[in-house]
């Protein structure tokens, strides 16, 4: 679908059917559910790390981050919108030790962010040349392009990384370089 069509643009929709959207949730709950019942039967049967890497459970993260996709695909064909559904949010319990706000900052400090573009690559079809090795590869590249224009954009690029099966933890690796 065109960025430029009606559901794009800057006018609210009308009638929209929701149905569609709501059977791709439903798929997604129903494979959800199924790794949920398929985990804690593999745990019952093998230790944690063997667990993570039993092909029942590769198969149904690949089929949950498929049918994510679909959502996604599903919100933003009807509505227009990019909807950030696979982001993980732990927010400080009430128990949690003070946080540092923009106020503990340094007087002259600008507070950054971190923002996160990610993935889900299948491998290639046999006897493709490329690799899930390569995909890392490729997202590097794509990073120093991001961040250079970012710079030129007049935005502080503290840190940037490519990463691959999680997001990058910034901040703590002392041996990390400012890219700019």
């Amino acid at each position: 679908m065109s960025h430029e069509d009606a559901t794009h643009g800057p006018a609210p929709l009308g009638d929209v059917d929701a149905e569609p959207m709501h059977r791709a949730v439903e798929a997604l709950t129903a494979a959800l559910h199924q790794y949920v019942d398929t985990a804690v039967g593999v745990r019952a049967e093998f230790g944690a790390s063997e667990a993570d890497d039993d092909p029942r459970i590769l198969a149904l993260e690949n089929r949950v981050g498929t049918l994510n996709a679909a959502v996604f695909d599903q919100l933003h064909d009807a509505l227009g919108m990019h909807p950030d559904l696979t982001t993980s949010v732990w927010e400080p319990g009430p128990d949690a030790e003070h946080t540092e706000t923009d106020e503990d900052l340094p007087e002259g400090t600008v507070p950054a962010e971190a923002f996160y573009l990610g993935f889900v690559v299948a491998d290639p079809p046999a006897g493709a040349s490329m690799t899930l090795d390569g995909v890392i590869e490729l997202l590097d590249e794509a990073g120093q392009e991001a961040a250079s224009r970012l710079v030129t954009g007049g935005y502080h690029v503290l840190e940037w990384a490519a990463s691959r099966g999680l997001a990058p933890a910034f901040g703590d690796d002392p041996d990390d370089e400012e890219d700019e």
